[in-house]
């Protein structure tokens, strides 16, 4: 199996924009839990990505794994926690996998390879939340993830379609 080569913070080409915005729309339409309810087009995504990555290679940061083929294949983005009393710790933000590398151990690398990030800032934990509903909560918890707490129908996907959103955290 092709092990994804992981980069912190690559140089944000146009190219590499686009592809980060193509995966993000591609996870969303496909079900996925970051930010978005289906169906979502690229530039509606374009309006929150790009605000998001001029904030990383600074105090947020940006893993991406790319494929065999030099593509994106997953990404998140480790952000700041906002405050000089919580340097020890950082969110991770938008984590995703493209729909056709799902279910080949992508997301536990990606995650494994924000550890190393995060480490090397200098963090002691990281945090993050899920959507209430998916089921997503086990796959952090597999990963030495614990819940910390969750506030009920915090996320309205729709009318009468209200989720918990779940708090995480792991200790490094």
């Amino acid at each position: 199996m092709f092990e994804p080569r992981f980069v912190t913070d690559p140089e944000l080409t146009p190219t590499l924009v686009d592809e980060l915005v193509d995966c993000w729309r591609d996870v969303s339409n496909a079900g996925g839990s970051v930010g978005f309810v289906p169906p979502v087009t690229a530039d509606e995504v374009r309006r929150v990505a790009v605000p998001a990555f001029a904030r990383c290679g600074g105090l947020d940061h940006l893993v991406v794994g790319f494929d065999a083929e030099g593509r994106v294949a997953c990404w998140l983005i480790i952000g700041d926690a906002g405050s000089w009393l919580r340097t020890h710790w950082r969110w991770l933000l938008r984590v995703m996998v493209h729909p056709k590398h799902q279910g080949r151990g992508y997301g536990a690398r990606l995650m494994r390879a924000a550890e190393a990030a995060a480490r090397d800032l200098g963090v002691e934990a990281l945090h993050l939340t899920v959507r209430g509903g998916t089921g997503i909560e086990d796959f952090y918890t597999r990963l030495g993830y614990a819940e910390a707490g969750r506030i009920p129908k915090a996320i309205r996907l729709a009318p009468g379609d209200d989720r918990d959103e779940i708090y995480m955290v792991r200790q490094l």
